[in-house]
């Protein structure tokens, strides 16, 4: 017998209650018809559970209360996971574009903060990030920006992907990283 999905009270299927979100931006739109304005809202959301996994969405509706809730839900399915060093920083630098939004995420030492505006902070603060020195270029708009941050994001390895892939082991990968830095 099948189960009924909006009936589905399984623990392991119950929503996650430590999930934060974070409202980025709120556009107004006018349509003028025969009586006057009629108002419309995109509520642009971050969703994170400051543990590695975030998301973001956008919804759209009448009210705000209305277009946020609907920009959360839609967060809350298009989270992606982001392989964190330490549970603090990135484990490399990345470039994310998209359209002609481009921003540039580098990892940082301890003890130096989210150093990112408007939106990348967000989804940094979300996802837990603690050290991280963002910079965006080409473009202001805040949809372009998220979507060139979860480019970058979805970009990012850690040295276990990395050796896994070429069959090699972490510590040869990472131990690299330290012979580099001794020679130089």
């Amino acid at each position: 017998m099948a189960r009924n999905p909006r009936r589905d009270n399984r623990p392991d299927r119950q929503e996650q209650t430590d999930i934060i979100d974070k409202l980025v931006d709120i556009n107004r739109t006018a349509k003028v018809v025969k009586g006057g304005r009629r108002f419309g809202f995109a509520a642009l959301v971050v969703v994170g559970d400051q543990k590695g996994r975030v998301g973001f969405g956008s919804g759209k509706a009448r009210e705000v209360p209305e277009a946020i809730r609907k920009g959360t839900e839609k967060a809350k399915k298009n989270m992606i996971r982001v392989p964190l060093r330490e549970g603090r920083t990135l484990h490399h630098d990345v470039l994310g574009r998209y359209g002609a939004g481009k921003v540039v995420l580098r990892a940082a030492p301890p003890g130096t903060g989210i150093i990112a505006g408007g939106p990348m902070r967000a989804i940094f603060e979300t996802l837990g990030l603690q050290d991280v020195v963002a910079k965006s270029i080409g473009t202001q708009n805040p949809h372009n920006m998220i979507k060139a941050t979860f480019d970058a994001l979805s970009n990012l390895q850690s040295p276990r992907m990395v050796a896994s892939r070429r069959g090699r082991k972490v510590g040869e990968i990472v131990g690299r990283r330290g012979e580099e830095q001794v020679e130089a």
